[in-house]
């Protein structure tokens, strides 16, 4: 038996992508799953040195331009979720440690970005950072049941239990 499928003006209009002038035919892409979102959006974490290395290994230009890279994947992936959805929420809190981070390490001597001028507020920032992205990265594997591996299951935060034994 089939079901029958009700979709309203945008909802359908959203799923089409083309119609065809043969006899009548429509080409449409279902919607993307929340999960797989997440999913990805994880792998592509996982590659950012910028969340895991330690700080000495980090060269400063190179870890502004990660940040950017990562802010600029998080606000492209936003715009394709629904205002409610809760891998949103912390996609925008990602964003804001982000937007944090180059604030207050904005630093600028003769037009060019010079983080080695305040290395220990560079660190701090930082590690304010990774720690704030640790707490999102925990949330969303929790929420959608997603299994972290390597460098980015370092970075969720211990069980409190677990550093008291």
């Amino acid at each position: 038996m089939l079901k029958k499928l009700r979709l309203k003006g945008k909802a359908l209009a959203s799923r089409l992508t083309g119609i065809s002038s043969g006899i009548v035919g429509f080409s449409w892409t279902p919607p993307t799953d929340e999960k797989d979102k997440a999913r990805r959006l994880l792998v592509f974490l996982e590659d950012r040195r910028v969340l895991y290395q330690p700080h000495q290994r980090e060269i400063s230009p190179h870890v502004v331009k990660s940040i950017l890279e990562i802010r600029q994947r998080l606000t492209k992936d936003l715009e394709d979720l629904p205002q409610d959805s809760p891998l949103g929420e912390s996609i925008i809190g990602m964003r804001a440690a982000c937007r944090k981070f180059l604030d207050e390490t904005s630093y600028c001597r003769d037009g060019d970005l010079d983080l080695w001028a305040m290395p220990q507020a560079l660190m701090f920032c930082l590690g304010e950072l990774r720690a704030l992205f640790g707490i999102h990265v925990a949330k969303i594997a929790l929420m959608y049941d997603l299994e972290l591996e390597g460098e980015l299951a370092r970075m969720v935060p211990n069980d409190p239990v677990d550093d008291k034994q």
